[in-house]
């Protein structure tokens, strides 16, 4: 009986554009026939043949989670190659390598690059070429000789922008990356040390990408990067031209923003913003509600601008969901100048806080500033952020009972017919109350229109009926 393809698995850590650079690669094997598994490791657990690590090197907690992976991988998968890219491999690879001392069977862990993460888009090609099956054993011994030929020879900054999935297999939405990269350098920062500075998608090929997802049946699509808020083209088309331009080009898809920086709401962009078919939800890069902690982290606004951002989206579009990224902890950040952050958070409102302590990392300016904040003061102060966080998403939800929105199908299992589960187009996690029957479950990303009728137990915001 002749073996099969070799089965693989993805683990991604970090952002919504690794999330898309995870489902451009399982598309790519899946295209020669590379059969997808839930990722698993342990007993009980299917083992794939193939692993595939996507990290993240925003936070040193990120970077050892990373580290648990790959020792557990090999551990518990003997048999599995296991290829590790993202910003941490970027950052530091021969660290990565040395995981791998334990193996006794000939090299299984490989590490890509970040900036050479696009050339695994070629391995699956090459593996199909070669001959890999499942369980012939001579897997790594391909990718080793890939690995030498192709890999080894593209160290330079690969095309940041072939990460396009034909079909995402994680997401009821459509993703598309038009941006790479920032040159912020902010003092906390070490992504644009592992990204580069900022690069953008052509706009006709940001169309194009758009246009396809929207002839495939996408009904909205999120736009993603490391900094988008800096998107320019060679012709000089900031963000707000881009979009205006998608909107022109396509009939339909619902556009979703990923995060925006404060200073970076011109007028243009506000006006192009108001759309209908852009999503009313923001989520902005804040920091810090400290003019002195801004500062320091070498942020180019102050309090002031992020509240008028906020009142600025508040007047374009009805009651939207606005979120936002706070670090605490910063060095200097006395429990004044944390107050400060809360209430800023208190006053705007947020719906969400993303909130995190500072972590020290190598290679950034904050490595050697004074003044450090102890990791119980820090984690104290991420707890207090976090009540507000729940606390700003139970009243936003309580302003939304009764009211109607539009929303995209995320999963549901005729099993559990008639519940449902959507995301609205203003961002909350809703339990939709079915009138389908078994056999006419709606699949995951149709757009339907619901009225949300009140709050729901986790992991859900909402529960809501479907009225169109």
């Amino acid at each position: 009986m002749p073996l099969s393809k070799p089965s693989f698995s993805i683990y991604t850590l970090g952002c919504k554009l690794n999330q898309l650079e995870s489902e451009a690669l399982a598309d790519a094997l899946c295209r020669e026939g590379f059969q997808l598994l839930p990722w698993g490791t342990g007993e009980g657990a299917v083992p794939a043949d193939l692993l595939l690590i996507n990290t993240c090197t925003v936070t040193s907690m990120a970077e050892q989670k990373a580290r648990r992976m790959i020792r557990k991988s090999l551990r518990e998968n003997p048999e599995a190659s296991v290829i590790v890219t993202g910003c941490y491999a970027q950052l530091e690879r021969a660290a990565i390598e040395t995981l791998d001392s334990g193996s006794s069977g000939g090299k299984r862990l490989f590490v890509v690059p970040g900036d050479a993460k696009s050339a695994l888009l070629e391995l699956p090609r090459f593996l199909t070429a070669a001959g890999a099956e499942s369980g012939s054993g001579n897997l790594s011994a391909l990718i080793e000789a890939w690995f030498k030929a192709e890999a080894g020879a593209a160290v330079i900054r690969a095309d940041a922008f072939r990460f396009v999935p034909g079909d995402f297999s994680s997401h009821s939405r459509g993703f598309l990356k038009i941006q790479d990269g920032c040159d912020n350098h902010c003092a906390y920062c070490r992504v644009t040390l592992a990204r580069g500075p900022s690069v953008s998608l052509p706009a006709e090929k940001a169309l194009a990408d758009l246009k396809a997802l929207e002839e495939k049946g996408y009904r909205e699509a999120v736009l993603t990067g490391v900094n988008i808020s800096q998107y320019c083209d060679e012709g000089g088309r900031d963000l707000g031209g881009l979009l205006e331009y998608l909107l022109a080009g396509t009939q339909e898809i619902r556009i979703r923003l990923s995060s925006l920086e404060p200073d970076g709401l011109s007028e243009d962009l506000v006006q192009t913003l108001a759309h209908q078919r852009l999503r009313p939800h923001f989520h902005l890069s804040v920091q810090s509600g400290s003019p002195l902690i801004l500062g320091r982290m070498g942020r180019a606004y102050g309090p002031e601008d992020v509240e008028k951002a906020a009142g600025r989206l508040r007047d374009i579009k009805t009651d939207p969901f606005l979120a936002c990224d706070i670090i605490t902890g910063f060095p200097g950040e006395t429990a004044a100048e944390f107050e400060k952050t809360c209430e800023i958070c208190r006053r705007i409102g947020f719906a969400w806080i993303h909130a995190f302590p500072y972590s020290r990392r190598p290679g950034t300016a904050a490595w050697s500033f004074k003044n450090p904040v102890s990791e119980r003061d820090a984690a104290e102060r991420v707890s207090a952020l976090l009540r507000l966080a729940k606390q700003g998403r139970r009243e936003y939800i309580s302003r939304w009972i009764g009211k109607e929105v539009e929303a995209i199908v995320e999963g549901g299992d005729e099993k559990d017919a008639p519940l449902l589960q959507a995301t609205s187009e203003n961002y909350l996690k809703l339990l939709l109350d079915s009138p389908y029957t078994q056999g006419t479950v709606p699949a995951p990303g149709t757009l339907l229109r619901c009225r949300i009728r009140g709050q729901a137990a986790d992991p859900f915001d909402a529960a809501a009926e479907i009225v169109g």
